[in-house]
């Protein structure tokens, strides 16, 4: 097994689980969820409406885009996907001034870019099963 292929592989299987696990979390307690971004971002120029919009829908793409990046499904655009959900959130942080929750997030966005820029080394995936590329079994 290549060792670049399988460090990838496990940097993607930790960041699927950790997206899926973020966002199904939330989905018992989805309206003290909304209520307490709303509240956080009151003092904001965000309208309350559009921050209670993406805290309604950002468990749900959690949890859609973590599963897609954990099995290796449409790497690509899940990881895309998940990259600009980081750059939103990360937006909403810098308005806020939380400076430290904001480098976790820069990190999360480093691990984005490393896993797109890592896409030729994919061998450990539903995409890689689908265009044949997964190595041959011995």
């Amino acid at each position: 097994m290549d060792d670049r292929a399988l460090g990838r592989a496990l940097l993607r299987l930790t960041l699927g689980i950790n997206l899926v696990v973020h966002g199904l979390v939330r989905v018992p307690k989805l309206s003290a969820f909304a209520a307490g971004m709303a509240r956080d971002f009151q003092p904001t120029i965000l309208p309350s409406g559009l921050v209670r919009a993406f805290a309604l829908a950002l468990p749900f793409a959690e949890a859609a885009v973590g599963a897609l990046i954990t099995v290796g499904l449409f790497q690509r655009a899940a990881l895309a996907a998940g990259a600009l959900m980081i750059a939103a959130l990360v937006f909403g942080t810098a308005l806020l001034q939380r400076w430290d929750t904001l480098t976790q997030q820069m990190v999360y966005a480093l691990i984005y870019a490393a896993l797109i820029a890592t896409l030729s080394w994919d061998r450990w995936s539903l995409d890689a099963v689908r265009s044949g590329s997964r190595p041959a079994q011995s």
